[in-house]
């Protein structure tokens, strides 16, 4: 992205023709070193919510996990005693 600078007349009179070039340089490679850390820290911080959303899903899978063990337990333990009380009736 071309950074477009005017150079107030004064101001090149005084830098002269060299020095405005230098200064238009010193400039845009300031704003091409800003645009490349704004998109690292935006590219960590990205990384980051993606990690703690992993450790959030993880957590919930693992709670979710262990509320089915239990509900399966419960399950079959009434159907256990479901086909224990056919059996009693049957006999």
């Amino acid at each position: 992205m071309a950074v477009i600078l005017h150079v107030p007349e004064a101001l090149r009179q005084k830098l002269g023709e060299d020095g405005t070039k230098e200064l238009i340089a010193l400039i845009e490679q300031a704003a091409r070193g800003l645009r490349e850390n704004i998109g690292e820290t935006a590219a960590e911080r990205i990384e980051r919510r993606i990690a703690e959303t992993k450790a959030e899903i993880k957590a919930d899978m693992a709670n979710l996990k262990a509320e089915l063990i239990k509900w399966m337990f419960v399950f079959w333990l009434g159907q256990m005693a479901a086909v224990y009380t056919l059996l009693k009736l049957v006999r």
